[in-house]
């Protein structure tokens, strides 16, 4: 199992990138978000991958963020969804949103995804609520929102206002599709959050 390769960006392509490491050059396939976050050609990067060994070939799928290379695991457990196509779906949503989607049961959102159909959507949520948490898919979202902005105050009030619904009765599932409906900026409180997600039972 090859868990990650650290190397110099050699080359891009759609879908592909090429890392030099070690004397070899590694040709790895990787979701469209990647090529926006990768430094130049020449400079060093790591990526954490998946080996994908078949009788008529051997694939690499490689990931800048170890969550997303989880979540990737994840997606090519469920029936009829392969490395091709969960690397197409990463392609359009990121780690977190597929977690609060799954979550939250929300089938809109997943079937916006190409390629992905109401049974396909259906099939996904099934096999997959049951293998996420929504402590973890909070906290995996702060820690996001600390990466990318440096502020995960907005994350910790969204999971407070959500663990509160779940308190006065909610099922977990509906508050959390509750909060997702709520329009949230980073300086909202989670009394403010909880006070606005309560309008949206019943919509």
């Amino acid at each position: 199992m090859i868990a990650f390769i650290k190397g110099i960006l050699a080359q891009t392509r759609p879908g592909i990138v090429v890392l030099e490491a070690g004397g070899l050059g590694y040709e790895i396939n990787v979701p469209s978000g990647v090529f926006g976050s990768l430094p130049g050609i020449g400079e060093t990067v790591l990526l954490h991958t998946y080996l994908q060994v078949k009788e008529d070939g051997v694939s690499l799928f490689g990931f800048l963020k170890k969550d997303d290379l989880d979540m990737f695991r994840m997606l090519i457990t469920v029936n009829g969804i392969g490395p091709k196509a969960a690397l197409s779906i990463l392609s359009a949503a990121t780690a977190d949103q597929l977690r609060f989607a799954v979550l939250a049961e929300d089938m809109k959102a997943i079937e916006k995804i190409p390629g992905i159909g109401k049974k396909t959507a259906g099939k996904l949520i099934l096999e997959l609520k049951d293998k996420l948490r929504l402590e973890d898919a909070f906290e995996q979202k702060l820690v996001s929102d600390q990466e990318e902005t440096g502020a995960g105050g907005m994350g910790e009030s969204a999971r407070e206002a959500v663990e509160a619904l779940a308190a006065l009765g909610y099922p977990s599932s509906d508050a959390l599709k509750a909060v997702r409906m709520t329009e949230i900026t980073p300086d909202m409180t989670a009394e403010e959050i909880l006070r606005l997600s309560l309008k949206n039972f019943g919509k």
